[in-house]
């Protein structure tokens, strides 16, 4: 698409040539990608000029459905659709003789619901909120020209990712490839799936922009940057070419843009380890293989810095007792007000930095590795037709740090979200052992045991906040359904001896009895 900047104006506008009608489609697509609810996209131009071409590509995206009847809404005014992930509402004013109509089509309640897509809103002028993606299309030889403008510098941002995007998928081979949405997840990253690319293939496009910096939080620095987050895809270049380059199975990249922050990476496919639960297979096999793959890890030399394609380098960063503490204190800043409608006391906040600090250096080791950070049964999948540790397949990788091995196997065994069963997790904790005893003869099973219980209780600590914040700052309640298994893990791992002072500082402040009965 060849795209002109028009000169500042209180609504910038964009003017994208759309020479054919499959690249209308595919603009279309590209809008499909990046729609969220709330969002409104008013279509203007003469009859024949391509809106409802436009609307029905975006619809069939979203769908992930070619066949989708899309009829012109001339006559209905208002056609619903109920799609995956989001629910569309194609309204047309063409036939619309007073603005005052357009309440009565219920704009208002379909924009809270979904998103909304109109054609003719230059028959309702003046009653149409602000802040949607206008896009006036006009004929131009056997294609249009589409004027894009809006008064919300969001859909600015949007539509130059889209157009990045769009210039990634032409450079690299993939231009004609169908795109599909993917379900979103805790984090900023956006993902589509791609098929039918070079050969066949079929490929992820990750969308990870680099990460803006917070407040800050503590001696000038944002919450990122002290608990060591990924900063921007570059992270996700060198811990694949790490993993790789000791026979694990991280995602091939395909092609990446550091500056835009685009990457088209290796689909492992749908076969995920929870994927596995859900359809009532046998994980044992897999949890083994996962678990087999950490003590392979642990008894590795692993790089502080890895070179790039591009001649510079990325440092993987430590997990160092800021970076822990930190996390752990999101429970303070997020979980205690969620639970009981109050903030901490300062002697609380100390109480639990001074127990805290007790125990992290226990689960800091000699030998420090590559942690992966989210090890668990979302973020591996299963792999058969390779071999050995290969067969498993890591993603969600980025945020690799240098630490204590026990934190990724505390990870896996103690997942917040899936209790895998108890013979099997006490299976792989022996399984575990004896590797990396056979492996490493100064391997010391009861100093491993105490950093496994530190980690764990770290982890489902940090993950109280996290699944509160999701809920209560990001509108995403559904994390709320994972606070009594993280709980119950919390409990697990203040059993150990070691976490006496910890376990403590919950019995006084957050009890178990507390944490079950919920938020007062």
């Amino acid at each position: 698409m060849a795209v002109h900047e028009l000169p500042y104006s209180p609504a910038p506008a964009m003017l994208v040539d759309l020479p054919d009608e499959a690249a209308s489609e595919r603009f279309g697509v590209g809008l499909a990608m990046l729609l969220q609810p709330g969002d409104l996209i008013l279509l203007e131009g003469d009859l024949g000029s391509g809106k409802t071409t436009l609307a029905r590509a975006l619809l069939r995206a979203v769908a992930g459905d070619a066949s989708l009847e899309v009829p012109s809404p001339t006559f209905t005014l208002v056609q619903a659709y109920d799609l995956p992930g989001l629910t569309i509402a194609h309204m047309d004013f063409y036939r619309i003789e007073d603005a005052g109509e357009v309440d009565e089509l219920g704009l208002d309640d379909a924009l809270a619901q979904g998103a909304v897509i109109v054609e003719w809103p230059q028959r309702a002028s003046g009653a149409l909120p602000e802040g949607g993606l206008h896009i006036a299309l006009t004929e131009k030889g056997a294609g249009r020209i589409a004027r894009l403008t809006s008064s919300d510098t969001g859909w600015r941002d949007r539509l130059h990712r889209l157009l990045a995007i769009d210039d990634l998928l032409g450079r690299s081979g993939w231009a004609g490839a169908t795109r599909s949405r993917m379900p979103g997840d805790a984090s900023s990253r956006r993902y589509e799936r791609l098929h039918d690319g070079p050969g066949g293939a079929g490929a992820l496009l990750m969308d990870m922009p680099a990460r803006p910096d917070g407040p800050p939080v503590r001696n000038g620095k944002p919450y990122s940057r002290i608990a060591n987050l990924a900063e921007d895809i570059r992270a996700v270049e060198a811990v694949s070419k790490g993993l790789h380059a000791h026979g694990l199975s991280a995602p091939d990249v395909l092609a990446i843009d550091h500056a835009t922050g685009l990457a088209l990476v290796e689909d492992f496919g749908r076969c995920s380890f929870n994927s596995l639960i859900r359809a009532g297979e046998d994980i044992r096999e897999p949890v083994l293989a996962a678990v087999s793959l950490l003590a392979d890890m642990a008894g590795r030399n692993w790089p502080a810095t890895v070179s790039l394609a591009n001649g510079e380098s990325y440092t993987v960063p430590p997990y160092d007792r800021d970076a822990l503490m930190i996390e752990a204190e999101l429970c303070l800043d997020w979980y205690w007000p969620y639970l009981t409608g109050t903030t901490p006391s300062a002697n609380a906040r100390e109480d639990f930095v001074e127990a805290w600090d007790a125990v992290l250096p226990l689960a800091q080791s000699d030998h420090p590795i590559w942690v992966l950070r989210d090890f668990h049964v979302d973020n591996l999948f299963w792999l058969p037709q390779r071999d050995g540790i290969a067969r498993v397949g890591l993603i969600d990788t980025q945020d690799c740090v240098m630490g204590h091995p026990a934190y990724d196997l505390a990870s896996l065994l103690l997942d917040v979200r899936v209790k895998l069963p108890d013979d099997l997790v006490s299976q792989s904790l022996a399984a575990y052992r004896h590797q990396r005893a056979a492996l490493d003869n100064t391997f010391d099973p009861a100093a491993f045991d105490r950093a496994y219980a530190v980690l764990g209780a770290q982890r489902a600590t940090k993950i109280l906040g996290i699944f509160a914040r999701l809920a209560r700052r990001d509108g995403k309640p559904v994390y709320l359904g994972y606070l009594p298994r993280t709980s119950e893990v919390l409990e697990y791992s203040l059993a150990h001896p070691v976490m006496a002072g910890v376990r403590h500082w919950f019995e006084t402040h957050l009890p178990a009895s507390v944490r079950t009965r919920g938020p007062r």
